[in-house]
């Protein structure tokens, strides 16, 4: 089965950077469009970045624009969340995602995402 797990998450002070990985596994993971999204306590998940299979094309949340970066790796099996300039209200639980479907583009709808990895801990102190 398809498994995916994220690492790189951890407490940062404000205006700091981080980079989160998700490896994954059990799929042609090429052949897949990927997402990151984010929980924070008392809140519903919510898109953060994706990515379509070839990496060519990338989606983003307007509050991370020109803050965070998505890419990926389809040799390692592995996509990234490049994470500059943190602030406080990026504290959150962060998952990454793969899409339902083969040769998909990117998407923010977490519905269209049909496996999830079991998330890593953001948290940026003010």
């Amino acid at each position: 089965q398809v498994q995916l797990v994220e690492s790189g998450g951890g407490l940062v002070q404000t205006g700091d950077s981080l980079r989160l990985s998700c490896a994954a596994s059990g799929l042609t993971f090429s052949r897949y469009g990927m997402g990151w999204f984010r929980q924070a306590p008392g809140k519903e998940r919510a898109f953060v970045a994706s990515i379509d299979w070839s990496g060519g094309v990338t989606y983003y949340e307007d509050s991370v624009k020109g803050r965070f970066t998505i890419s990926r790796h389809n040799a390692r099996n592995t996509v990234y969340l490049q994470m500059n300039s943190l602030k406080p209200e990026d504290t959150a639980v962060y998952y990454c995602a793969a899409r339902r479907t083969e040769w998909s583009g990117y998407s923010g709808d977490p519905i269209d995402f049909g496996s999830w990895g079991q998330g890593t801990q953001v948290t940026v102190s003010s």
